[in-house]
């Protein structure tokens, strides 16, 4: 059985300040191939879909499409505030490793 990702309060809460759903949006989180470790992930707004997996929390969406899934199986989706920025990160069990730049992972 495949266990969906989890969204974090915080990411929920990130997207209601930029007003999101207001806008009719979703975050999406897809994984495609390239970057410097096989994958990558690409993190955007953008209009759910019918066949979409969405999360939803606090009036939020975070959206995931079905060839993305597999790879993001169990993983977490969190908004990080850092000195260098704020960002959305994927913290996923299922990379074997990554690169420094958090967004490109292999499995």
């Amino acid at each position: 059985m495949q266990l969906p990702p989890k969204v974090t309060e915080r990411a929920f809460a990130r997207l209601a300040e930029i007003g999101a759903a207001g806008q009719g949006q979703a975050l999406r989180v897809a994984v495609e191939g390239g970057g410097c470790s096989g994958f990558q992930y690409e993190i955007g707004l953008d209009t759910p879909t019918p066949e979409d997996l969405v999360l939803e929390g606090g009036g939020e969406k975070v959206v995931v499409d079905a060839v993305s899934l597999p790879f993001l199986e169990n993983a977490v989706i969190d908004f990080t505030e850092e000195l260098i920025g704020a960002r959305f990160t994927i913290e996923n069990p299922n990379a074997t490793s990554s690169c420094g730049c958090g967004t490109s992972f292999s499995m």
